[in-house]
This record gives structure tokens, C-alpha cells and sequence, in this order.
């Protein structure tokens, strides 16, 4: 119960330094430093969480690791917006994505959920400059504009095989691909209709004559094509050569600019364009803020708290990876800590309720939707200068359904 405590001071702290005007990644660090204080861990058990790491986990899943592939990321997705506008590309592209899925709607979810067939952490920001850039062109509010790029760039995490969290779940229920990603196409059909309700249908402001699309089909396809194969590239070296996206983006941009005949001495300035200290104290918080939680053991005396109070089978199922979800930010980290907890309730093989299955990973989504945690989510804010609680607030009404599914599948599909 002490640990549950803990974690709510924490996430409170974070949100008065947010309300008092406190930068976010600075917030972020201070609120770790807070959870890090109030969990008691010692400068010693901190060190020994880096030292198992190293020996225990993959490279690619150590914090130093993270910290800076995420900080490089981050920084080429802004040079990357740079080298657009230098080129004149971006100016290009918003009418052509207009002029493409004529739809501004259409146009503003389709970007965000193309981008997230690329399972990236802090892969948000590859579709946020063209979300970005479109929204700003039909008249949408910023944080309207965050609050559509955060959540439609997560609709694949339930159903995606390269999503890490679909094949592990797949394995710790012992079930076929096909049981798994029928049953929670439900969460993303369900999202889906939420989003077109809550984040489409209202705030994007009515078309005018000067706004409707322009342009010859195979202009606006040219157009696209010029700002989109950077991403595509990105995407082809992370699925067929394991390519870290950082590194990915960093050679499309060099190709970018090579290929737009870009001065060499314009260079230097594109890539300082980059560099945002803020944005690498948010990352850096925020796995300061996981790595607590390990060095703490919180999550696991989370659990055993639901555990303990007997709370009913149906809640826990939701509720047990709900929590995990809010306090990590991390997905593939909520199925591995709760979904072999929740084996006695679904079951494995062809006995497994997959509809129980359906209803634990709804649970994990509505928590990583509202969670201040999420990287996804603390970067958004940051990018598009909106208020991170604005954002959550826009996700609650997408979040009702998402659970309601989950609901649903557990009742009639047992």
C-alpha cells in the first residue's frame, strides 16, 4: 500500500510543477527524484538496477541504452522537420495530404497510423511534424492536434505482430496469432470509433473554398512520396536489419539532404536545429522514474497488494494491468509483470478465454492512454506546447470505449 502511495506523491508532484509553469522534462526529473526519495532507494540499490541490467538484459533494453538511442532519436525527428522546411518540402506536403485523402479528418488519423506500424519508442514524433503541419494549415488547436497524434499512433500495439507485447502475450497464454489478433481487433476497432467521435467529429473547424484540396492526383503523390520515404526507409532498415530508428533516420536525412542538393554549409545549422535540453531531461526522467520503480520494487508490491484485498476476478483482470500500465508508461513491461499473473483466470491453449485476454489488455491500454508516464504522451505535450492534462483529458472519452469492449469481449466471448 506504502508503494501505491509513493507513486501517487510522485505523479502529483509532477503535475504542480506542470501547473506552476515548471518545464516538463525538468518536472519529470524532479518528480523521479521525488518517487526515488520516497521509496528509500539507496544510491547503492540504484547502482546494482544499472549493474543487472547490463548482465541480465539485451543492449537494446539497458537505460543507458535507451537514454541515448531516444535522445538521438528525438533530436533527428526535429532536424528531420528542419531539412523539410529548408527544402520547401513541407510547404508541399500539407496540400497534398489534403489533396490526397481529401478528408482532413481522414488525412490527420491516417498519418499518425501509418507512422505507428513502426513499433519505435518515442516513435510519436515521426508522424508529429506532418500532424503538425496539417493541422495548423485546416485550423486546429494544438492540443487537439497532440491529443490526435498520441492516440491514433497507438492502434496497432493491440493487434501489430512487431509490436514486442503481441508475440509475448502470445506466449504466455500458449495461443495461436490468428485466436490473439481477432480477439483484440475489438480494443482497436472499439479505439478507432472512440477517436472519430471524441477527437474528429469536433474541433476541426468547418472547410472554407480556399481550403478544399488542389491538385493533380499524381502531384500530390510526388509530393508525399518526397516527405514520406525517409520514414519508409526508417521503417525497412528497423524490420530488415534490426537498424536502430535513430541511426535509420540519421542516414535519411543525410540521404535527404544529399539528394535536395543542400549546401554543405547549410549543415551545420540544420542538425543544431536539433538539439532541445528539455526534451533529453524528459527522457532521462522518465527512465529515472522506471528505473525507481525496479530499484524499489514497487510494481511487484503492487501487485501483491490487489492480491491481498481480494478484489474480484473481473477488476483484476482489468485493474491489475491498468495500474501496472499507469505507473510504467511501457507496455511490453505491463504484459510481462501482470499477464502471467492473470494465467489462472484465462488459461492457455485451446482452454484459454480469450475474451479475459481481450479484457486484461484493455485494461493496460486505457492505462498507458492516461498516464503522465508515457513517453509518448510527456513528449507530445512538450512538442506541441500543449498542457499534458489537456491532452489526458481529450483521451477519456476514446478510453470509455476501448474499455467497454473489453467489457464486452469478457461477457460474450468466453
Amino acid at each position: 500500500m506504502y508503494e501505491l502511495i509513493a507513486m501517487a506523491l510522485a505523479l502529483t508532484l509532477l503535475v504542480t510543477l506542470l501547473h506552476r509553469k515548471v518545464k516538463l522534462g525538468r518536472s519529470m526529473v524532479l518528480a523521479a527524484i521525488g518517487l526515488a526519495v520516497l521509496l528509500r532507494v539507496t544510491p547503492s540499490e540504484f547502482w546494482q538496477t544499472l549493474v543487472n541490467e547490463w548482465h541480465n538484459k539485451p543492449l537494446s533494453q539497458t537505460t543507458a541504452y535507451l537514454f541515448v538511442m531516444l535522445a538521438t532519436l528525438i533530436m533527428m525527428v526535429n532536424v528531420f522537420a528542419t531539412a523539410m522546411k529548408e527544402t520547401g518540402v513541407s510547404l508541399r506536403l500539407v496540400p497534398a495530404l489534403h489533396g490526397l485523402f481529401r478528408s482532413r479528418r481522414l488525412a490527420l488519423a491516417a498519418i499518425p497510423m501509418m507512422m505507428g506500424m513502426l513499433p519505435t519508442p518515442a516513435g510519436i514524433m515521426l508522424s508529429a511534424p506532418m500532424v503538425r503541419d496539417l493541422g495548423d494549415h485546416v485550423g486546429v488547436k494544438r492540443g487537439r492536434l497532440a491529443a490526435i497524434n498520441f492516440f491514433f499512433r497507438h492502434q496497432w500495439e493491440p493487434v501489430w505482430p512487431l509490436y514486442p507485447a503481441v508475440p509475448l502475450v502470445q506466449g504466455i497464454f500458449g495461443v495461436s496469432a490468428f485466436a490473439l489478433i481477432s480477439h483484440n481487433m475489438a480494443i482497436t476497432l472499439a479505439a478507432l470509433l472512440g477517436g472519430v467521435i471524441f477527437l474528429l467529429l469536433w474541433g476541426i473547424p468547418k472547410r472554407d473554398e480556399n481550403s478544399r484540396p488542389q491538385g493533380r492526383f499524381a502531384d500530390n503523390i510526388r509530393s508525399f512520396a518526397h516527405a514520406f520515404w525517409p520514414i519508409v526507409l526508417v521503417a525497412a532498415l528497423y524490420a530488415g536489419l534490426s537498424f536502430p530508428p535513430a541511426v535509420g533516420l540519421l542516414l535519411a536525412i543525410i540521404l535527404f539532404l544529399a539528394i535536395h542538393k543542400v549546401s554543405l554549409n547549410r549543415w551545420a545549422p540544420i542538425f543544431k536545429s536539433g538539439v532541445e535540453f528539455d526534451f533529453s531531461l524528459l527522457i532521462f526522467g522518465a527512465l529515472l522514474f522506471k528505473l525507481d520503480l525496479e530499484a524499489g520494487c514497487a510494481v511487484e508490491a503492487v501487485v501483491e497488494f490487489f492480491s491481498d484485498i481480494n478484489m474480484p476476478k473481473y477488476l483484476v483482470i482489468f485493474f491489475l494491468p491498468f495500474i501496472v500500465a499507469y505507473l510504467t508508461g511501457v507496455t511490453t513491461a505491463t504484459v510481462a509483470i501482470t499477464f502471467p499473473l492473470l494465467v489462472p483466470f484465462v488459461g492457455t491453449g485451446p482452454q484459454a478465454k480469450m475474451g479475459l485476454e481481450t479484457l486484461a489488455f484493455s485494461g493496460l491500454a486505457c492505462g498507458l492512454l492516461i498516464t503522465p508516464v508515457h513517453l509518448c504522451l510527456t513528449l507530445s505535450a512538450s512538442y506541441f506546447k500543449t498542457s499534458l492534462a489537456g491532452i489526458m483529458l481529450k483521451l477519456l472519452g476514446p478510453m470509455a470505449f476501448v474499455a467497454l469492449a473489453g467489457a464486452l469481449m469478457a461477457v460474450f466471448c468466453r
